[in-house]
């Protein structure tokens, strides 16, 4: 049994990483179309994977029998006509993040997957990381105690280009933390629970664009625990290391080179049990060591679960309703950014659950 997978959205993610090292080593799944706006774009996705069928609108590509799923890549602003287009035609569909532009079309996507027995999810590959797993585990084994705070920090240089749809909210819906923010606060809830309450500070410090170059995000979450995402558009790459730390009551765990596009990284485990005070703030006795974890390719593990969900019937890992729900915490940042204030999150979406598939795919 095997999945035939139509991309919308041929260039950018897909191009580089989620056609490659995704779809097509994927156990279960088979490329089958692609689509892209620009031809040129789409003739060479065709030509570098199996010479499959290219098209330059989605109309096309939905009506083929043998596109099942749909992975939608396209800027943003695209995501809920396509991903809607999609569902109408019993596409199942895997939608890159953020879900959609707001929160209200997120909202129609879910619910309509709902309607038409479909699987929806959204593409926040970052949680397959064999270290992201690995803390999870380590957190659940009480090796760092009681957890107390988080962060997560994606950085990198992206000066203004011509057509940058991430530089205009219109088009992206943010900047840095619509871009890189959500996959830092995806990880940190995957930790931590839900964020329960907000505070944002958002700001153009460097570059001319319309979206924020610079972002840092207080959270409280459901567990009692706090946590803040930091995300910048204007400092070089070479200058930041893309950390992840949790620190609880008995430990710590810090991460660098784990949060992006690879599976690399490194992943350290500080043990310390609390003794008396010590006013010198200077004990020796804590224990730390690199803690190995399994190299995994994120964009074939996310596709290989998508598409186990569609051939079994099982719940994604990262269903459209975690997609819905992240969307609704990022509104809330912007929304803490311009008042100044604290923004509360009322638990709930007030949707259903993703369903099972409604039919199983064909062989192939």
């Amino acid at each position: 049994m095997s999945v035939g997978w139509g991309v919308i959205g041929a260039g950018g993610i897909a191009w580089r990483r989620t056609i490659p090292e995704g779809i097509v080593p994927a156990r279960g799944a088979r490329l089958v179309a692609v689509m892209d706006v620009d031809a040129a774009r789409a003739r060479a996705a065709s030509e570098r994977f199996g010479g499959v069928p290219w098209f330059t609108e989605v109309e096309p590509l939905l009506a083929r029998d043998d596109v099942e799923a749909v992975y939608v890549a396209t800027p943003t602003h695209a995501h809920a006509p396509q991903a809607l287009a999609a569902i109408a035609a019993g596409k199942h569909v895997l939608i890159e993040k953020p879900l959609a532009l707001t929160f209200a079309e997120g909202r129609r996507i879910a619910a309509a997957a709902r309607r038409n027995g479909v699987i929806a999810g959204t593409g926040f590959m970052m949680r397959h990381h064999g270290a992201h797993q690995k803390i999870k585990q380590l957190i659940e084994q009480g090796a760092i105690g009681t957890p107390v705070m988080g962060r997560a920090q994606l950085s990198c240089w992206y000066p203004p280009i011509a057509g940058a749809w991430r530089q205009d909210p219109k088009l992206g819906g943010g900047g840095a933390f619509a871009d890189m923010g959500t996959h830092c606060l995806d990880l940190l809830e995957m930790f931590l629970g839900r964020a329960t309450e907000v505070h944002a500070f958002t700001g153009s410090l460097v570059h001319a664009y319309r979206s924020e170059d610079t972002a840092l995000v207080t959270f409280r979450f459901a567990s009692g625990a706090v946590g803040m995402v930091d995300n910048l558009f204007n400092v070089p790459d070479e200058a930041v290391r893309n950390v992840l730390e949790v620190y609880g009551s008995e430990g710590g765990i810090r991460c660098e080179g784990t949060i992006g596009q690879t599976p690399g990284g490194k992943l350290r485990l500080v043990s310390a049990r609390a003794g008396g005070y010590d006013a010198r703030q200077q004990r020796a006795g804590a224990r730390e060591r690199l803690v190995p974890f399994r190299r995994v390719n994120t964009y074939r593990a996310e596709i290989e679960d998508f598409t186990r969900a569609i051939l079994t019937g099982a719940r994604p890992a990262v269903p459209i309703e975690d997609g819905l729900w992240n969307l609704r915490v990022a509104e809330a940042v912007y929304r803490s950014a311009r008042s100044g204030r604290v923004v509360k999150l009322a638990a709930g979406l007030g949707s259903g659950p993703t369903p099972r598939a409604r039919r199983r795919a064909s062989s192939g």
